[in-house]
């Protein structure tokens, strides 16, 4: 089984920056896809970046230019580089890991509270 923890979330001024780090561990997996998702009071959960093994990456039209996700592969570990933040950025954000181990699992980390202050 994958366990995830995440870290960096806070509390921060418009147009300001922060770092979200989401680690994976465990014994006997292999990770496919890592993901950052955000749910903002009242909304749905949706995707804001995501990475490939082979690094490629997606991103929402929202954050684009502004937010950027890595990874480091020997770490199993996850980053959002999130600059230019906006009030509208406030959300929870979880992390998201496609995993394989008997068979394909994803799994969600627990949330870390992102709030920009305008």
């Amino acid at each position: 089984q994958v366990q995830l923890v995440e870290s960096g979330g806070g509390l921060v001024q418009a147009g300001g920056s922060l770092r979200l780090v989401c680690a994976a561990s465990g014994s006997a997996f292999r990770i496919k896809t890592m993901a950052w998702y955000r749910q903002a009071p009242g909304k749905q959960r949706d995707m804001v970046a995501l990475i490939t093994t082979g690094g490629d990456t997606n991103y929402a039209d929202s954050v684009k230019g502004r937010f950027t996700i890595s990874r480091d592969n020997e770490e199993n570990t996850v980053y959002l580089q999130m600059n230019s933040l906006k009030p509208e950025d406030t959300a929870v954000y979880y992390c998201n890991v496609e995993y394989f181990y008997r068979g394909w699992n994803d799994r969600w980390g627990q949330g870390t509270q992102v709030t920009v202050s305008s």
